[in-house]
């Protein structure tokens, strides 16, 4: 390893074995061995319990090289049972991997479940030098941080009181505050910030980000909530069954993760309701979408985005409109273009509409496209959704890079209304 990398990998592999290992007792676990040899039922198998044979085993990681440096804030994300809590465990040296080499530069503060390392009777001023203790700092070193740790926690009222008593929320904050201000050089979070409350969330993201940029520590933060990986980390892994699927920027590790197959559409046909939504009147039917006389999904710097949609009148409709809703990869709306149709169409009627779309303010990044259709089904109504369905994928490219980079954590739209007045 060189001097700035403090943690890697090589080739890990944990693998556990399925079902119950012994019975708890040499009696059982005899009792078992003898009626296995002679071919009748095991009498300490639990009812309704499979049998599983010996050696039967469950890859829960497969094949993990990474290499982490001093300073990086790296995310790790993945669907349940993809491995992220196992690859925590293994780098926290809590268990042991089944095959592949860990090495470490730097003392490891981990927090993998609420009060990991606590001790239920003590007080939380005692817990806070008992995790100092396990840290290897001296008592002199904790002295000099706890009215610092103390203040964080927000729990200054309850911190000489037994921590058994302490709510989940109380206990995430103290032992977080703990875990960040103690001197280790990593910091390795599970999903833990999900109890506190959402001032607290954001003070601990703040607190990892300043570790990591003014201190140079290195953070690992596991989470299902895209919105604090996006805010935290600079880097991002994603696992998915035991195996390491991505590594690399934030942006489009999320996208690996939530984006699904419409990725990778320049055209679609709606021939069933997969990707439509139940509206309360379903007079039009959206048949197909694509970009006009383009087989790419890519558009650069100002360029317009060609759009053709095809659809069919269930009713007879005098004043439709459409509007294209611009989503970023967590679908939230960044913006929406809206349309209107003249002179709408009859029922059984059929039509193709082209349309062109200005993307010139969107940021550089992935969009998802929405289409819905509207119609005042009465005078001086109010718009009402007639048809609703997700579709096609814009990906904005820049063509150069001069002057300043614009930064996706600033937003996804450019804005260029800003003019210097006056300068003293």
């Amino acid at each position: 390893m060189d001097k700035d990398c403090v943690i890697k990998t090589e080739h890990l592999r944990k693998e556990y074995n399925l079902g119950i290992i012994g019975s708890g007792t040499l009696r059982r676990d005899l009792q078992s061995w003898w009626a296995k040899k002679h071919g009748r039922e095991d009498p300490n198998r639990r009812i309704g319990a499979k049998e599983y044979e010996k050696g039967e085993l469950f890859t829960a990681l497969d094949d993990i090289n990474i290499e982490i440096r001093r300073g990086e804030r790296v995310g790790i994300i993945g669907a349940n049972g993809a491995g992220k809590s196992t690859l925590l465990k293994l780098l926290s040296r809590i268990t042991s991997p089944t095959d592949g080499t860990i090495a470490y530069r730097g003392r490891i503060a981990s927090m993998l479940e609420v009060g990991t390392g606590f001790s239920a009777e003590l007080t939380g001023r005692e817990n806070i030098y008992l995790n100092g203790a396990i840290l290897g700092m001296s008592r002199a070193e904790v002295d000099r941080k706890i009215d610092e740790i103390v203040a964080f926690s927000e729990c200054e009222q309850f911190i000489d009181t037994p921590v058994k008593r302490y709510s989940s929320g109380m206990f995430v904050k103290l032992a977080f505050a703990v875990a960040a201000h103690l001197d280790a050089e990593i910091l390795i979070m599970d999903e833990v910030l999900a109890v506190g409350d959402m001032k607290f969330q954001r003070k601990c993201i703040s607190k990892m980000r300043a570790l990591a940029i003014d201190e140079n520590r290195t953070v690992l933060y596991v989470s299902h909530n895209m919105s604090t990986i996006q805010e935290l980390c600079n880097r991002c892994i994603v696992l998915d069954h035991g195996k390491k699927v991505y590594d690399g920027e934030v942006e489009e590790a999320i996208k690996r993760y939530v984006g699904g197959d419409q990725d990778e559409f320049f055209s679609y046909e709606y021939t069933d309701d997969t990707h439509k939504e139940p509206v309360r009147h379903h007079l039009v039917n959206l048949e197909k979408v694509r970009f006009n006389g383009i087989t790419s999904q890519i558009f650069y710097d100002d360029e317009q985005v060609p759009l053709e949609l095809s659809w069919q009148y269930l009713e007879d409709i005098d004043n439709l409109g459409v509007r294209f809703e611009v989503l970023d990869y967590r679908r939230y709306p960044i913006t929406a273009f809206v349309a209107e149709i003249p002179g709408g169409g009859k029922k059984g009627e059929r039509t193709s509409v082209r349309f062109q779309l200005d993307i010139s303010a969107l940021a550089q990044g992935r969009y998802y496209m929405r289409y819905v259709f509207f119609s005042r089904l009465k005078n001086h109504a109010e718009p009402e959704t007639v048809e609703c369905a997700a579709g096609l994928v814009i990906i904005k490219r820049l063509r150069t890079e001069n002057g300043i980079k614009w930064q996706k954590s600033w937003g996804s739209v450019v804005s260029k209304g800003i003019t210097v007045l006056r300068q003293e």
